[in-house]
């Protein structure tokens, strides 16, 4: 029976003492109905509906009127509705430019009433339509969260259970509107806010509910309010709101004792009095920020600091700047400006603002000047007014150009932009502009700014400034940046902590990396996002994203030699090898994926037809936001290309965590990416440990996707952790233990120098390397043979010479492991044929090892070993699927091999194994162009190829009728 078509609207309204009345609002028109039986129907499901109401109303629900405005109120708003209130009326504030208040917004969309006055009363009366519309909605609470006008005390009483308010402190303490602002200033330990009866606007109505939160030394206003005040103060409203109802709310009086109140803190009143601790001056320019902002004199001119952090290590080197009143002069250094208090200790302020409200990082005071020109010289102005003519030569419909005329909305096109690059260029002196200065600066007004800027040379990035570890080895000077990379400068991690990194070869130390803190992941993740969300790579057209990353392509090629070295020295990889495959496949990737920039489609979808309408579908394919990205220590730059390409590509921005033990070519492409154009917080680079860096980087909120490579077990934890946080998608490439299968038809000689190929390459700290080898048993013998005469020809040593076959495990740790993996595989009964050991030199070498005889329980035969150890077993003669379900009797699969001349046989096996890649009479063969990835506990998402993109977007469909 199809009821659809019958039902319009009918509405029911329950009434119930104590209770909100709730209406369904469903519509039956009986003139439709086909029969008798349908309008009895209709009676059944109308006694349905009232049953469903009396089960859903069962908590006390209150009608309510929202007086306040901004984000707080919207989710204030949206989170009553849900709880079931019914919000009988939004009383906000005047739109602001065209603007409506969010608050608004969402109750507009909703369909609830929304009054927007500018006052509530005029000399201390209410004024008349104000109360009319009031007393109209019928309200029985007031609920005003973050309300900023003056309430009158007839409307704040009307209700039955009269107003609810809510206030950013620990009342009695910090009352007034800038709560926030004087915690910080006065230093308190706690922090929190109050949820409290409303009075006459002194804040000193009783106390319903408190909530509080530790202040930390760094803690901003945005901080505090971001991390617990929004997110508490919305739970709080609503819970308070439902005691109510419940007739369960308290009503505390305020004790007098610890009142407080401090005003509105004016710019006047904000100068920075010097005579004070580190602390104290701390607490002021914090508590000042961001409105209305502590200020001193530099120069002669007001100047504003923002974003202060007490110093808790030595003060860095930096040039000296006098400030008028400061006994000591600050100290501009590569991380901001060190100021200092009476009591010898320091603080450090990130940015400053200069009396004509332009913005810098305290860094690049000196780099930046000291002054602004606030007007246009002559010459400017007369560059302006040409400007002017040129605009409205192309916009011709546009009767003036005024400041505010937009280029685009007033009709301009891509071929206008041309026109207008190459007629300011004849026409102002060969001023030389590039299209995407139009597309940036679209408004006439803010064009005029940027070609100013760009004819002062303003508009220049300032040089980026690399602190180096510089080493002289194989023949060159290589230059290392060791600090993190955060939003396109690099600086020392937050606390200042650093640890050492090895060079394997020989166990010294090559130089002391940033350890990257909480703080610094924060950072990170928030330059990201802004970069993303308001910055220049957001805006960005997709070929010239593609041509930022060609060239990056093109820097990391001319810079191979030193990159090889690098990786060298960090990872232990033999030079010449780091050269083809770590450096030559990243340069690689970063091509094959600018290829693909502006080729990422969606389709269109054809769908059942709405007639007499039609319909169309298509798909987008968007990019997920911010990025995260956690790479091994085994090809620590390539791995980096396989993943960032791609993520880059797709329109992404980045945060990566290179592995702890080799974070030194990671830093280096930071560098280069600079070098090559890309915008700042597109990508951040963040060294340090994965328990901590890493751990929030699958926690985080503003991560929408993770790219994991490494342990199978810490692949689950990083799953888990990001399902438990918000969901955010992930790619995993994890444990291996990949079966090479080699049949007694194959090409002997190729099968011997390939299998030892997928055993030692990269000292088998490989992903892909066969963990076991099924020999059959005719040429068992022989091939064990051979290979190891193949091993004693093999030279081990110094990964810089040109003539070294197998270098240092990567690190101590490592080396230590896969001596008692050997170990293990004695006790166990398997035969070591050959190697096994530490090799006697300085530095984490071993010998490559050859093991046969090995059964399927033994532990060598289920785990990976990652590094040069072979592992032998044999299979009886023709036995196809006997060692085909062998090889499948593991959890992982990542990769496979067969070797053997019959290509039915090949074809047969290649379907049959259970890997997510199967080479064939090869090994290692791994292209830019085709997507690799594992299969079971190997994980799942692809890197490489154009699966790899599918990892780093999003689709959206999109239906519309016409």
């Amino acid at each position: 029976m199809a009821i659809v078509g019958f039902i319009k609207s009918k509405t029911i309204v329950i009434e119930k003492s104590g209770y909100q009345e709730l209406v369904l609002e469903e519509e039956l028109t009986t003139r439709d109905c086909p029969s008798k039986d349908m309008k009895e129907f209709w009676g059944v499901m109308e006694l349905f509906f009232v049953l469903i109401v009396t089960v859903v109303n069962l908590k006390n629900k209150l009608k309510l009127a929202l007086i306040g405005q901004s984000l707080f109120g919207q989710e204030v708003y949206s989170q009553l509705c849900k709880e079931g209130h019914r919000v009988v009326g939004v009383f906000t504030v005047p739109d602001k430019d065209g603007k409506a208040d969010p608050l608004a917004l969402a109750a507009e969309k909703d369909g609830t009433p929304v009054f927007k006055f500018p006052r509530w009363r005029v000399k201390g009366k209410t004024i008349k339509e104000v109360a009319e519309a009031y007393e109209s909605v019928g309200a029985e609470l007031n609920v005003l969260p973050f309300c900023t006008q003056f309430i009158p005390m007839d409307i704040i009483d009307s209700p039955k259970h009269g107003s609810i308010i809510y206030h950013p402190s620990l009342l009695p303490s910090h009352r007034g509107a800038s709560a926030i602002n004087w915690t910080l200033i006065m230093g308190d330990k706690k922090a929190g806010f109050s949820v409290f009866w409303a009075d006459d606007g002194l804040d000193t109505g009783p106390i319903l509910l408190q909530r509080s939160c530790d202040v930390e030394p760094n803690d901003t206003v945005d901080a505090l309010y971001n991390r617990f005040l929004f997110p508490e103060g919305i739970k709080a409203m609503v819970e308070a709101v439902q005691l109510i109802a419940d007739g369960k709310a308290p009503r505390i009086p305020q004790p007098e004792e610890g009142a407080t109140y401090e005003g509105i803190q004016k710019k006047e009143n904000a100068e920075i009095s010097w005579d004070q601790s580190a602390e104290v001056l701390h607490n002021w320019i914090r508590g000042h920020d961001k409105v209305p902002g502590a200020w001193t004199e530099i120069n002669g001119q007001m100047v504003t600091f923002y974003s202060s952090s007490l110093l808790k290590n030595s003060v860095p080197p930096g040039v000296p700047l006098e400030i008028k009143g400061a006994k000591k002069p600050g100290l501009v250094t590569k991380n901001g400006l060190v100021l200092f208090g009476n009591d010898g200790k320091a603080l450090m302020v990130r940015n400053m603002q200069f009396e004509d409200g332009r913005m810098i990082p305290a860094s690049q005071y000196f780099s930046a000047g000291e002054t602004s020109v606030v007007e246009l010289t002559a010459e400017e102005v007369k560059v302006a007014g040409t400007i002017k003519v040129i605009w409205a030569g192309i916009l011709s419909n546009v009767p003036v150009i005024e400041d505010s005329t937009d280029f685009f909305k007033s009709g301009a096109s891509s071929m206008d932009v041309v026109r207008l690059v190459e007629e300011i260029r004849q026409k102002c002196g060969g001023l030389q502009l590039q299209n995407e200065d139009v597309y940036m600066a679209t408004k006439f007004e803010d064009f005029i700014q940027k070609v100013v800027r760009k004819l002062r040379g303003e508009d220049q990035e300032a040089e980026l400034v690399v602190d180096y570890v510089s080493k002289e080895v194989n023949e060159m000077t290589v230059k290392m940046p060791y600090q993190c990379f955060i939003n396109g400068q690099f600086t020392d991690a937050d606390d200042g902590k650093t640890y050492e990194t090895i060079n394997p070869t020989d166990g010294s130390t090559i130089c002391k990396v940033s350890y990257a803190s909480l703080v610094d992941v924060d950072k990170a993740v928030a330059a990201a996002k802004d970069a993303f969300e308001k910055g220049e790579w957001g805006r960005m057209n997709a070929r010239e994203r593609g041509r930022l990353m060609y060239r990056l392509a093109d820097l990391l090629e001319e810079n191979q030699e030193e990159l090889a070295t690098i990786e060298a020295l960090d990872s232990g990889a033999v030079y010449t090898l780091a050269l083809k495959t770590h450096i030559g496949m990243s340069v690689q990737t970063f091509r094959y994926f600018a290829g693909w920039c502006d080729k990422i489609q969606g389709s269109t979808i054809p769908i059942n037809q709405a007639r007499p309408n039609r319909n169309l579908t298509f798909t987008k394919k968007e990019p997920l936001g911010v990025c995260a990205i956690i790479i091994p220590w085994n090809y620590p730059l390539m791995m980096l290309a396989w993943k960032s390409a791609a993520c880059l590509a797709a329109g992404n921005t980045l945060v990566l965590k290179p592995a702890q033990v080799t974070p030194l070519t990671a830093l280096k492409f930071a560098e280069l990416s600079m070098k090559a154009g890309f915008p700042k917080g597109v990508i951040n680079i963040i060294p340090g440990s994965g328990g901590l860096a890493g751990q929030r980087l699958s926690e985080h909120p503003d991560i929408r996707k993770l790219g994991f490579t490494g342990s199978t077990a810490i692949g689950k934890q990083i799953m888990k952790s990001c399902a438990v946080s918000n969901l955010k998608k992930v790619s995993l490439e994890l444990g291996g233990k990949s079966p090479l299968i080699i049949f007694n038809d194959c090409e002997l000689d190729k099968a011997v120098r390939m299998g030892m190929g997928a055993v030692f390459f990269n000292k088998g700290e490989n992903c892909i390397a066969a963990g076991r080898l099924f020999v059959e048993e005719s040429i068992h013998d022989e091939f064990v043979t051979r290979v190891v005469e193949e091993i004693k020809k093999m030279k081990i040593g110094d990964p810089l010479d040109r003539s070294t076959d197998h270098g240092p495990q990567n690190h101590q740790a490592h080396l230590e492991k896969l001596l008692q993996y050997c170990e293990a595989g004695v006790k166990e009964g398997a035969t070591l044929v050959y190697g096994g050991r530490q090799v006697h030199r300085p530095g984490f070498f071993m010998e490559p090892t050859v093991f046969t005889d090995v059964e399927d329980h033994m532990y060598l035969a289920k785990e990976e070993s990652f590094g040069p150890i072979m592992v032998i077993s044999k299979f009886q003669n023709g036995d196809i699927d006997g060692v085909l379900q062998r090889a499948n009797n593991t959890e992982y699969g990542l990769a496979s091999g067969v070797f053997t001349r019959d290509i039915s046989k090949a074809m047969y096996v290649s379907e049959k194994l259970e890997a997510g890649t199967v080479f064939v009479n090869t090994y290692n063969k791994t292209d830019v162009a085709a997507p690799f990835g594992g299969v079971k506990q190997s994980g799942f998402g692809k890197d490489l190829g154009e699966e790899a993109l599918n990892e780093y977007l999003k689709t959206k469909t999109v239906t519309l009728e016409y």
